[in-house]
């Protein structure tokens, strides 16, 4: 299911063809999947009992897909053209303050619109009259992948006050020493998804100057959790995380032209490794260039954990695991030096030494 989400996001990539005439200006509306009566006329700015009298339409004033209906603009745009008459009055001496209370409610009330501009929001609460498709047209985002994000099933109906998922996707230009490793870690999506919604191959090397589509991944269902066996060293108040497994740090967190990311803990090979923290599993697979079998949890709040070198990998994408819950088994898979786990804290895509989070050394 997370595939197909994510093949049918990749479409987001492509233009969205513009509507021949904006919905306040036609004439003539052709009726399109998932429309209502109610939403024509909304968008059309006329009233659903005059769209109905207009074309005939009887109670329930049902509508089909193909078909034309007539808006009735007539009356409109006599009444707009109709002259108006303004009564002339004295000069209020309050005019000027008047003037600037309106406008800096005016401008408010534009930067509230802004705020909430159709296509940007990224939850949308359905209003009166709008269809899945009038609010699809409007957010520039596929009828169908709000569907899908939404769970929504034919005919695709919506709620007044329903709040929608707006599924949108980010881009990311590579830059020289960029890996599908290292941007499927910063946006905590599959590389192979990745590679899948750009059409490349998962095992080729990424290109300076590519322009990739981050899909955006759909929340999986969560699974139950089976009871975790004790962490080896559970966090204190004061730590964030519990160590992963018990053994000896081989090497350090280190910055600067000798980085080095994480720590690395020796254990013997097929020794069980634990989750820091309770999370969900973001990868969970090979990563052939650096660190073997690999398992990437998300924490929430910005924080990630990583656990590479594996011999095997015990947990599925997706999959929600609690604190102390078995993730893996140590192995020297990767650029590993022997049997170790090499183990990584992220805050915001940025590494941090995971002895700060740590309590004392096991």
């Amino acid at each position: 299911m997370m595939r197909r989400a994510l093949l049918l996001l990749a479409a987001l990539a492509l233009p969205i063809a513009p509507a021949s005439a904006a919905p306040g200006d036609e004439t003539v509306h052709v009726v399109t999947a998932g429309e209502t009566l109610n939403g024509i006329a909304n968008r059309a700015g006329v009233s659903s009992e005059a769209l109905a009298k207009a074309n005939g339409l009887k109670a329930p004033y049902v509508v089909k897909l193909g078909q034309k209906l007539t808006i009735p603009r007539a009356k409109a745009a006599t009444a707009r053209s109709a002259p108006t008459k303004v009564p002339t009055k004295q000069p209020d001496p309050a005019t000027p303050a008047k003037k600037a209370a309106a406008a800096a409610n005016s401008t408010a009330r534009a930067a509230i619109a802004a705020a909430r501009s159709p296509d940007q929001e990224s939850v949308h609460v359905v209003q009166p009259g709008e269809t899945l498709g009038s609010i699809a047209l409007a957010a520039k985002v596929p009828r169908v992948l709000i569907a899908e994000a939404n769970g929504l099933q034919p005919p695709y109906a919506v709620r007044l006050g329903q709040k929608l998922q707006i599924p949108r996707t980010r881009r990311h230009m590579v830059k020289a020493g960029d890996t599908g490793f290292s941007i499927s870690y910063k946006y905590a999506v599959p590389w192979e998804e990745i590679a899948l919604a750009n059409g490349l191959d998962a095992a080729a090397p990424v290109k300076a100057g590519q322009s990739l589509l981050i899909p955006t991944l759909l929340d999986p269902p969560v699974a139950p959790v089976n009871a975790p066996a004790p962490a080896p060293a559970p966090a204190s108040k004061s730590t964030r995380f519990a160590w992963p497994v018990n053994g000896p740090v081989r090497r350090g967190f280190a910055s600067g032209a000798n980085h080095h990311d994480g720590i690395d803990i020796t254990a013997p090979e097929g020794t069980m490794v634990r989750a820091a923290a309770a999370g969900t599993v973001r990868f969970a697979g090979m990563e052939k260039e650096q660190f073997g079998n690999l398992v990437v949890l998300d924490h929430g709040d910005g924080w990630f954990t990583a656990y590479a070198f594996l011999s095997r990998v015990t947990v599925k994408e997706g999959a929600t695991v609690a604190v102390g819950e078995r993730v893996g088994l140590v192995g020297h898979t990767g650029l590993a030096k022997g049997n170790e786990l090499h183990f990584e804290v992220r805050r915001d895509g940025k590494p941090v030494d995971p002895l700060d989070d740590l309590p004392k050394a096991p």
